[in-house]
């Protein structure tokens, strides 16, 4: 192999492994990003739910068991929905958006649905006054289907950590508001084994 092919070969090798580093950066970063930051009042509420259900799990394993999907489902509401899963996707129930209903709204409706998503770059369907928007805008018969497609996009299943530190039924027709997001992680798990 020439001198000039090995150069190559080594600078793709060496660009490979600066990629390799920086994904894992990334992911890494994601992680931390995702974890759950839990209050000491939190952290107590954790310490009880553990002792009651995971007694004597090592710290991995239980964080583990926490970030797995509620059983049964538990439903809550979602801190953003993105403008591409409001208008592109079906949500879990089969709903579309409908562009006809939106353009049969009044003037004022479509302006005040496009500020209501442009202020946070979607839907934040976890705050009760976006809840209250989608029912105003979207009012009356002609409305029901665009109300139901908006509402069923705006909630997600719940992981066994996130129902625990939630308020409310959790049910398809009434999901919970979420007080703590995110990984339970194993950092987590040992702070509230070491409370007092």
């Amino acid at each position: 192999m020439s001198d000039d092919k090995m150069t190559g070969l080594n600078r793709m090798t060496r660009l490979g492994r600066v990629a390799a580093t920086w994904l894992l950066l990334v992911m890494a970063m994601a992680q931390v990003c995702a974890a759950a930051n839990l209050t000491p009042a939190q952290l107590a509420t954790l310490k009880s739910d553990m002792a009651a259900n995971f007694p004597g799990l090592p710290d991995e394993e239980a964080a583990a068991a926490y970030n797995v999907a509620a059983s049964p489902d538990y439903w809550v509401w979602r801190n953003l929905v993105t403008e591409s899963e409001v208008y592109e996707s079906p949500s879990v129930d089969g709903t579309f958006w409908s562009w006809t209903i939106y353009i049969a709204r009044s003037q004022a409706e479509r302006e005040a649905w496009r500020q209501m998503v442009s202020m946070r770059g979607g839907l934040k369907p976890s705050l009760a006054n976006v809840r209250i928007g989608v029912a105003d805008i979207f009012s009356g018969a002609g409305g029901a289907a665009q109300r139901t497609h908006l509402l069923t996009v705006g909630r997600r299943k719940a992981t066994r950590g996130e129902k625990l530190f939630a308020a409310g039924t959790g049910s398809t027709a009434d999901p919970a508001t979420m007080a703590v997001e995110g990984l339970i992680t194993a950092t987590n798990v040992s702070e509230a084994r070491n409370l007092p």
